[in-house]
């Protein structure tokens, strides 16, 4: 299972773990499926940046599939 911090991982319509700006103290995962990559470079330290098909957005932390 890829931890999302390469961009070319991430796949428009994959189903996700982010971690959204609010839960990032307490690293509470949110389950969704990839709308829109926001991240442009190819790698981040904390997580590719994401936009769910809900409107949430955070960084990838787990690609499910």
């Amino acid at each position: 299972m890829a931890d999302g911090k390469l961009r070319r991982d991430v796949k428009m319509g994959a189903t996700v773990d982010i971690v959204l700006k609010q839960d990032q103290p307490t690293g509470k995962l949110t389950r969704g499926i990839v709308a829109a990559i926001l991240t442009n470079s190819p790698t981040h330290p904390h997580g590719i940046k994401v936009r769910l098909r809900d409107g949430r957005v955070g960084r990838v932390q787990a690609i499910i599939e």
